[in-house]
Parts: C-alpha cells; structure tokens; sequence
C-alpha cells in the first residue's frame, strides 16, 4: 500500500479533503483510521457519502488498518489516510505501518488546548506525541490547504511553550 496522504483534521472528510487534497495526493482510496469513528455507523455512511465518487471510503480503527496494510491485496492502492488525532498515527508507526510525513490541516478547540494557529489547537499529551513523531524523523506539515505555505508543528509548539 502507498500512502500518498496522511493528514490529521478532526473534521474528516470535506471540502477540501474531497477536492483538493485528494486531487493533490492522486489518491483512489480515503481511509479514516479512527476506533470511535468506525464503530459509529451513521458518522461512517456519512463519510463514505460525502467523498468524489471516483474515491473509495473506508473507515477503520487502528487495528484493522494495520492488518489492511499489511495485506497483499492492497499493495498497490495509493491512499489517503485521516486521522482525527496524532495518538493513532503514533498507534499505526508502533505497528509497522510506514509513515514519512503527516500533515496536520485542523484539529478543533476544547477546553485547556493551546492555539497554535488559525486552525490548530493542542493540549500538552498531543503535543507530546507529535515531539515522539517528530524524533522518529516523521515530517510534521502544518497547512489546511494545499497552498498555504509549510509551517514546521515542532517550531509552532516551541513558539507557544508547549
């Protein structure tokens, strides 16, 4: 399997996960590696709605996707995958799933997150775990769209104490 995409956004699949980035990526397959998403049927059928129709949408948790991976049969499918988190990109890495970059578009605002920028927020455990990606040589590209420019996550959280 080749990965043409990792991207972590909480929002999934939409706009321009569906247009640009997919066109971008010249993915044929989304894949959402997510254990909460894949065991809600409606937020599944509806992610699998809202994608290109030449695109093919699974959604998965961690432990499928590893063993999806690793078969044969999709050796040859160039793919997207969504994460809604970087602790299950880390999950995927510890497994043996091959991952040389990450980009990161929008990962929503809660309560005792920091704002790293317009659209990304983190608490310190996230924060954590993209420094654990970051030292295992993964590169962390920070941008929502395929033109903004690459912001580096390690720089923007030292910029922000975190």
């Amino acid at each position: 399997m080749k990965i043409g995409l990792a991207r972590i956004d909480d929002r999934l699949i939409h706009g321009q996960v569906a247009t640009v980035w997919v066109k971008d990526s010249n993915v044929s397959r989304i894949i959402v590696v997510d254990d909460e998403v894949a065991k809600d049927e409606v937020r599944s059928t509806l992610l699998k709605q809202v994608a290109p129709p030449s695109v093919k949408v699974s959604v998965v948790g961690v432990d499928k996707m590893v063993r999806v991976y690793n078969n044969p049969k999709y050796e040859n499918d160039r793919v997207m995958l969504l994460f809604t988190n970087p602790f299950d990109v880390e999950k995927l890495i510890e497994q043996g799933v091959s991952i040389e970059s990450i980009n990161i578009g929008g990962i929503s605002y809660k309560e005792g997150k920091v704002k790293l920028n317009k659209s990304n927020f983190v608490n310190k455990e996230e924060a954590d775990c993209f420094r654990r990606l970051a030292d295992r040589g993964i590169e962390l590209d920070v941008r929502g769209v395929v033109n903004d420019p690459k912001q580096n996550m390690i720089k923007l959280l030292n910029e922000n104490n975190l």
